[in-house]
């Protein structure tokens, strides 16, 4: 049966975490079934087919489309160099010669006797996935990749940018509501992940990176810094491809709020152990979100994998991630499965969640995230 909930954010202390390492098209998977793999290590390659330049060879030469074979001195399929004389033609008794060249380094794949269109195309260009976990590998995709799969903790955020990366989380303040400015980023900060509390400013993250930090996670950032830092405006498509040294994961959201304590603490208790991170955002069909998993020796217990399928339920406790109730704890009282209509006109799935100060509030179920023991 289907369920209708999908947790807004997740943060767990122990929990089951399967991540799949795919290839963007057939390759080769360098590991097997049951290997213990690290964030770092190659699990698969393939080659992307190199950038095709077409060359009027003809119009160059000036010759007829049909004579292009005749003043061809290298043959498709043959390697070539930039500059490299791949063309000549001769006219006025053979007084005066013209030629044409190569513009890349690659191979010449075509040669039309149509157009006189030469077809070039760039060596093709390595790909390697990485595991991005410390873990194991529990399944293999022939010629496209894996699943990887450990236990530990996990912790969603509401939006990131930067793309994948490890390194050793490093706590950078000392409760869940305190600025990280520059004023905070002391040391060399080369491998790690930079946790902060409240509001980040732009300088703290600029010095963050000039300090080698391969990741900052904190509570929330200003987006018109984002405009600032990138260079040009951010859509709305998937994050994560951005052209910058430093991941940045916010836990919280844009303006000035601290982060959870559930969330801060679960960082602090991890000061100094090894993680992964992704930046990588989509809020539409499809969700994705920005995470840090800490992988750990402990075993998730059996438990956890059943509720990841069961979805949610009466009793689990969640954390409210939406004004008017941001931050709020309760406990889940109801469930209804019709729509209901929202004060903004949208109809949509909701909870009934008792607070622990006993009072009942009813909201959507993408405003609150599950809180695991």
């Amino acid at each position: 049966m289907a369920h209708s909930y999908t947790p807004g954010l997740r943060v767990a202390r122990l929990t089951h975490i399967v991540r799949e390492r795919r290839l963007p098209l057939k390759g080769d998977v360098v590991v097997s079934m049951g290997d213990t793999v690290n964030a770092d290590q190659v699990i698969a390659r393939t080659e992307l087919p190199g950038n095709v330049h077409p060359v009027n060879c003809a119009g160059q030469l000036g010759i007829l489309p049909a004579d292009i074979d005749e003043v061809l001195i290298v043959k498709p399929g043959t390697s070539i160099k930039k500059d490299e004389v791949i063309g000549v033609s001769k006219s006025f008794f053979g007084l005066f010669k013209s030629t044409c060249l190569s513009p890349i380094d690659g191979v010449l794949e075509n040669a039309s006797p149509i157009t006189g269109q030469l077809i070039l195309r760039e060596p093709p260009m390595p790909v390697e996935v990485l595991a991005y976990l410390d873990g194991t590998v529990s399944k293999v995709f022939e010629d496209e990749g894996i699943e990887v799969e450990t236990s530990g903790a996990i912790i969603q955020g509401i939006f990131g940018i930067g793309g994948e990366r490890h390194g050793k989380i490093k706590m950078l303040v000392s409760s869940p509501d305190q600025i990280l400015d520059e004023d905070g980023i002391t040391g060399d900060l080369t491998g790690c992940i930079a946790v902060g509390g409240g509001k980040l400013t732009l300088a703290g993250f600029k010095k963050a990176m000039a300090a080698g930090a391969v990741a900052v996670v904190t509570g929330c950032f200003k987006n018109v810094h984002l405009k600032g830092l990138l260079g040009y405006e951010l859509g709305v498509a998937i994050t994560g491809q951005e052209d910058i040294a430093t991941t940045l994961i916010l836990t919280e959201g844009f303006g000035d709020i601290a982060m959870a304590n559930r969330t801060f603490e679960l960082l602090r208790e991890n000061d100094g152990r090894r993680a992964s991170v992704s930046g990588a955002t989509q809020i539409r069909a499809g969700v994705i979100r920005p995470e840090v998993i800490i992988p750990s020796t402990e075993k998730a217990p059996d438990k956890d994998i059943e509720k990841a399928v069961k979805g949610l339920e009466i009793g689990d406790q969640l954390r409210v991630i939406r004004q008017p109730w941001f931050g709020k704890i309760g406990k889940v009282t109801a469930l209804p499965a019709e729509l209901q209509r929202m004060e903004s006109g949208a109809k949509v799935r909701v909870l009934e969640l008792e607070l622990d100060d006993g009072e009942k509030i009813t909201l959507p179920r993408a405003n609150v995230e599950i809180i695991e023991e």
